[in-house]
């Protein structure tokens, strides 16, 4: 199982830390011993990569060009251009959106393309139903249901989500992630963690990942501490 600590920006600052630099945070991590980073820009929904309210596209740049260790890349990714950019710019791997991700013709391009190990698929969810991060629409489709489609355009690896979890410490939804992954797909948790616990869960559920991102910003346990448990 593998720890993806989260790297937010928005507003061109690291987000819940806006004086520490987020290609030093990137090499903090890497010091701790991830093998990681989740990096993220939450602007990204006013257009481009980066091209929020902030400098978000030279961070996304530093970021991916000088992070010592892979970097996964998220934040509603629905275009196959701004997929390729990133791509192009560095990142190991980019989380296709839940917009996107209804478009089966599009996904199976893209994986195509680029590749599975390259690319994954975000599942936001909320309520049982497909809630695309960013938008206040919420799909008329299960989360299973979509994962099921997904399993003939040639998808491994899910990056399940529940959007009312997301940032709020309420313990991620690792059932749900479960119940995913037991369609054969990697899945990666995310949204909601807020101990060692809840870490632990996610690994007696054989789960292939977790990210963490405001737990370990607030303090409530270190990289090295999340990283032993995944060992232990």
């Amino acid at each position: 199982m593998e720890l993806y600590p989260a790297i937010d920006v928005q507003g061109g600052r690291v987000a819940r830390s806006p004086d520490r630099d987020p290609v030093a945070v990137a090499h903090q991590y890497a010091r701790d011993g991830a093998r990681w980073i989740h990096f993220v820009d939450l602007d990204r929904a006013l257009g481009g990569l980066g091209g929020g309210r902030g400098e978000n596209r030279a961070l996304a740049r530093r970021v991916l060009a000088e992070s010592p260790i892979p970097v996964q890349v998220g934040g509603g990714f629905t275009a196959e251009p701004e997929i390729a950019e990133a791509l192009t710019l560095g990142a190991r791997r980019v989380i296709i959106g839940s917009a996107a991700a209804m478009d089966g013709p599009l996904v199976a391009r893209l994986i195509a393309r680029h590749g599975a190990d390259r690319l994954a698929v975000g599942i936001d969810a909320r309520d049982g139903r497909v809630a695309p991060r960013g938008s206040p629409t919420v799909l008329d489709v299960s989360p299973l249901e979509l994962a099921k489609r997904l399993l003939a355009a040639g998808v491994r690896t899910i990056v399940f989500t529940d959007a009312a979890r997301d940032g709020a410490l309420a313990g991620a939804d690792v059932a749900g992630a479960r119940a995913i992954a037991a369609l054969g797909f990697d899945v990666i948790v995310s949204g909601g963690v807020a101990s060692l616990d809840d870490l632990r869960r996610a690994r007696e559920a054989r789960l292939a990942g977790a990210i963490v991102g405001r737990a370990l910003h607030e303090g409530r346990f270190t990289l090295r501490e999340a990283l032993a448990c995944f060992a232990g």
